[in-house]
């Protein structure tokens, strides 16, 4: 398993590669993980983020104003696993930087580069067997998200195909921090644990310690994205200082 869960939740970081520029992604993705974080989710940049809100959506634009390419990602995927052999690496795209590259080119390259799987944002489970059958191929997990609207018959294929983490959307919408965690999610998480034992990761929305910690009553681990990005926005000159901080803010209350 890839993957570890170890502290209740763990703290998987998003962040989205090239902003500002990839030398200080590179040293913000080395600051969390010193600070805590047990998967860091490599964000490509991409030009119709449409499951991201608008802190999302800038930091991409930032990105591919700085010319930021999946190659990119993949090549400070492999820069970040020579300093760390234990933290999980995930790429997180969209479909179509993949489909350019040809998706077992993409597997073949992440593998190579120590990445342990991928989330592709906008490929439904139902269209996923090409992708299912590379991956495996790779030995990379795949990770699918589930959301509160998901039937149960969506949740069970979402099951079968998943490896690594199932990654629960908190709410319906796009990314974002929000002031308070609804109800949705632990239902969602209780209504994965009848198709799955895989550990269960919850994201959309989490950007306080209380978020953060509520998170770990139910589930193994906390996605948190737009909440990082922003810290990163926020602090030109000092985000890797200021990422480490926030981390730290964030899991004390669980310590």
């Amino acid at each position: 398993m890839p993957f570890h869960f170890e502290h209740k939740p763990s703290l998987v970081a998003y962040v989205t590669c090239g902003d500002p520029d990839l030398a200080t992604t590179r040293e913000v993705i080395l600051a969390a993980i010193d600070a805590g974080a047990s998967v860091i989710e490599l964000g490509v940049p991409f030009s119709d983020p449409l499951a991201d809100g608008p802190v999302i959506q800038r930091a991409s634009e930032r990105a591919l104003k700085q010319g930021t390419s999946l190659q990119d990602v993949l090549t400070l995927a492999a820069e970040i696993r020579e300093h760390s052999q234990s933290v999980g690496l995930v790429i997180f795209s969209y479909l179509n930087p993949i489909l350019r590259m040809g998706l077992g080119k993409f597997c073949q390259v992440a593998r190579l580069a120590g990445v342990d799987g991928t989330l592709i944002t906008d490929l439904p489970v139902e269209e996923s067997a090409e992708y299912v059958r590379e991956a495996r191929k790779h030995e990379l997990a795949t990770i699918f998200l589930a959301a509160p609207t998901s039937t149960d018959q969506r949740l069970k294929l979402i099951a079968g195909v998943s490896t690594g983490f199932i990654y629960a959307i908190s709410r319906t919408g796009v990314t974002g921090a929000r002031r308070e965690m609804t109800g949705d999610a632990k239902t969602l998480v209780k209504r994965i644990r009848r198709f799955s034992k895989l550990p269960v990761a919850v994201g959309f929305g989490i950007s306080t310690p209380e978020q953060f910690a509520a998170v770990g009553k139910f589930a193994e681990g906390a996605v948190v994205g737009s909440a990082i990005v922003h810290v990163i926005e926020q602090n030109p000159g000092r985000e890797a200082a200021s990422v480490a901080e926030f981390i730290s803010q964030l899991s004390a209350i669980t310590r």
